[in-house]
């Protein structure tokens, strides 16, 4: 979830994302060695927001209003087709990022004060991140490999609220779509 942050997570921060469970077969391997998410047990992913509220203002409220929000969005598919490049990180992206953005801008309207990546970046691109801070060969490597298994199709019904206890990113909820 941190792409950007890999240097560590900290204790009570939350984030929500898109499990894409259909990646798995294809990007496990990489993201096991190469993204430090995936160790602190983040499963294949595309960020709607991060960071959100720290858990200790997450409560049935807070709940409550995330789900309204989210629930007023059809679930959709998603096809990741192809993939990209930040500085130092490879990812795999959707042929389509309306249905991704939408959710974010959706979550940013309600909650203004918790931009995506804390504001960092002008654009955020909705992705499912592989590798980060390898060597330019390590990232051509990881690449090809996916590329001979690219396109896949994700149906995304759902996001996720997960929470960081010091140690692990753990579920706290999950939010149906339409």
């Amino acid at each position: 979830m941190a792409d950007d942050d890999a240097q560590g997570f900290r204790a009570g921060q939350s984030g929500l994302i898109v499990r894409v469970p259909e990646a798995e077969p294809l990007v496990r391997a990489w993201r096991d060695r190469f993204d430090p998410s995936a160790g602190a047990g983040v499963p294949a992913h595309v960020t709607v927001l991060f960071p959100f509220l720290d858990t200790s203002l997450i409560d049935e409220g807070v709940c409550a209003a995330v789900g309204e929000v989210l629930g007023r969005h059809q679930s959709f598919e998603a096809r990741f087709d192809h993939c990209g490049r930040f500085p130092g990180v490879l990812y795999v992206a959707p042929e389509s990022e309306t249905g991704f953005r939408r959710l974010t801008e959706a979550i940013v309207e309600r909650w203004p004060e918790y931009p995506p990546f804390g504001g960092q970046f002008d654009d955020v691109v909705p992705h499912l991140t592989i590798a980060q801070g390898q060597s330019e060969a390590v990232l051509e490597k990881a690449e090809a490999d996916l590329l001979t298994g690219l396109p896949f199709v994700a149906q995304v019904s759902s996001v996720d609220l997960l929470v960081h206890d010091g140690t692990r990113w753990r579920q706290r909820a999950s939010f149906p779509l339409r």
